[in-house]
């Protein structure tokens, strides 16, 4: 067993160490959820309405594409701020009227309503206990900086924000203000728990192997956009999925245990589990492997993303040890799969190099689904982009914009749109 000393129980690193931060002790917590609408948003609103005398949801942020959603959420969890990137304030009010009286609370629901691109950051900078940032891509920076700048834990499932961002992220985090909701990363807190910092000889993070594990490189130079979307465990959006398919994912996942965690690139492994029971793994310099383990779902991270370092009873039904399951580990292929490979060149020179492999990843999935590209050709496109990106000046928000502009405007040359 771990000792009792401060260190025995907290993570390397900027991860949120236990009674730490703005959200820890036992009072009802406020919660400010981004990206709401999406697939960790509602299940994160579904965590605070089962857990009534823990959580309240102050403050909600979406896109604007499904206003009823968002609008049906607002009165659920009796939200006092809601922002929308685009789309008509007045329309949403409107939804959120329907939904009130459908609701039969007619007239008790008028939010304050944000409205534009910076409306996610407003939200983000009202001070709740907790701000779980559930945003895709990298347009999530802005809103990561502003709940830190506003002192708030950070509950993290907009891995890209922390990517592109890199050290203005970690140096713009208080000890213990990152919470790590992303599976492998909050499998990889929680083992952390079991030793100190000065233990821990290296992280391994598992991955699906996607729709084409197995497969070599020959074999996937015809595969479809369809199959490409056909994820053997999850149902998630186009671009993360494909990025699961390509890999492009874990990679991603490699370069964020690396700022998460503190932990050298090359003392980070990845291992393909199929079954995907195994979330991910810490080795201890004793050779001991602390792993955590858990059904193939987000319950268990965002429960305790939005609680650490408390557990939420019942998050996830627990696995039933009396049946019979085989559990598979296999190397991963970086012939048939480079991604990972081209990733650790991109986290390893740090800078803008990491948004540079997002936003022509991003460009060139955009590309394959629209039939202009074959799948081999994402990351051979994402190779030839990184090798011609110069970093340039000093780390801000404005360089790394530059850089993601830099890198679509080249991959759209690339791919010979321009």
């Amino acid at each position: 067993m771990p000792d009792s000393r401060d260190d025995a129980r907290t993570p390397p690193g900027r991860t949120a160490a236990p009674d730490a931060g703005p959200g820890g002790g036992s009072h009802r917590r406020t919660v400010s959820l981004l990206g709401s609408t999406g697939s960790i948003g509602t299940q994160a609103v579904s965590v605070v309405r089962a857990n009534p005398d823990r959580f309240r949801v102050t403050a909600l942020a979406a896109g604007g594409h499904d206003v009823p959603a968002l609008a049906a959420q607002v009165v659920a969890v009796g939200a006092e701020a809601v922002g929308i990137a685009t789309g008509d304030p007045a329309a949403l009010q409107d939804a959120i009227d329907d939904a009130a009286r459908a609701a039969g609370r007619a007239g008790q629901h008028r939010p304050q309503i944000e409205h534009g691109p910076d409306a996610a950051s407003r939200i983000a900078a009202v001070g709740a206990d907790v701000v779980l940032n559930g945003v895709t891509g990298s347009i999530g920076l802005r809103p990561t900086l502003a709940a830190l700048d506003a002192g708030s834990t950070l509950a993290l499932a907009n891995k890209e924000s922390l990517i592109v961002g890199g050290s203005l992220v970690t140096r713009r985090a208080a000890p213990g203000q990152l919470v790590p909701v992303d599976s492998e990363h909050s499998a990889i807190a929680q083992s952390l728990r079991a030793g100190r910092r000065g233990e821990v000889r290296r992280l391994v993070v598992t991955a699906s192997g996607g729709p084409f594990r197995g497969r070599t490189r020959d074999q996937l130079r015809d595969v479809t956009p369809a199959e490409a979307l056909a994820h053997p465990n999850f149902a998630m959006g186009r671009v993360i999925t494909t990025n699961s398919a390509t890999l492009v994912n874990k990679g991603l996942e490699v370069i964020e245990a690396h700022l998460l965690f503190d932990v050298p690139m090359d003392a980070i492994d990845v291992v393909v589990h199929p079954q995907q029971y195994i979330h991910s793994m810490v080795e201890f310099v004793d050779g001991a492997v602390v792993a955590q383990i858990g059904r193939p779902t987000m319950a268990v991270p965002i429960a305790l993303g939005l609680g650490w370092p408390d557990r939420v009873p019942d998050a996830e039904t627990p696995i039933d040890w009396t049946k019979a399951a085989d559990w598979r580990f296999e190397p991963l292929d970086d012939e048939a799969f480079p991604a990972v490979v081209l990733a650790r060149r991109a986290g390893s020179a740090g800078s803008t190099y990491p948004a540079v492999y997002n936003a022509a990843n991003e460009e060139c999935v955009e590309a394959f689904h629209a039939g202009r590209i074959g799948f081999l050709a994402i990351t051979e496109i994402i190779e030839r982009v990184l090798s011609e990106h110069r970093a340039d000046g000093q780390l801000s928000v404005d360089t790394v914009l530059e850089a993601e502009r830099w890198a679509r405007a080249r991959t759209h040359q690339l791919l010979g749109l321009l």
